[in-house]
């Protein structure tokens, strides 16, 4: 069981008028993660997307500047319609910033999903260091991207 320390977490979530499966897909259709995936003004390229246990995502995130945000996902457990579950960091072997993120897809009685994405970091001055510049209202962008992208 992973050990979910309070001050190493950080928790967000948001209810989409979708169908949980609409929202899954958006998270392993490389097509469709382009479209929405990252901050206001970035981009997103994808370079390799296996959403299976033990599979690998690697994409890049470019910033309205161009800077260049690489990034490597390493799947720990897929379930359909249901969790990801998976390390996400850059690029790169041994990212010491590297951390595990849980995301769950509750299907609601009224059809609507909702999403709930944690974030565990290694110590508690890294997920300080993330709050601090702003990650948790940049998922928020992000998750209010999947909204326009899915039509809520």
């Amino acid at each position: 069981m992973t050990d979910w320390a309070l001050d190493r977490e950080t928790v967000i979530m948001r209810v989409y008028a979708a169908p949980r499966s609409a929202v899954f897909a958006a998270f392993t259709d490389p097509d469709a993660m382009c479209q929405w995936y990252g901050p206001d003004g970035f981009q997103c390229i994808v370079h390799e997307m296996n959403t299976t246990v033990g599979g690998r995502s690697r994409f890049d995130l470019i910033a309205p500047d161009g800077t260049l945000y690489p990034n490597r996902v390493d799947y720990l457990q897929v379930v359909p319609d249901r969790l990801l579950e998976y390390h996400h960091g850059s690029d790169i072997d041994n990212d010491p910033a590297m951390f595990h993120v849980t995301i769950t897809f509750d299907e609601q009685a009224n059809g609507k999903t909702v999403l709930t994405m944690r974030q565990l970091h290694a110590t508690p001055e890294r997920r300080n260091e993330v709050i601090g510049f702003g990650a948790v209202e940049l998922g928020l962008q992000t998750l209010n991207k999947l909204a326009a992208y899915l039509g809520c």
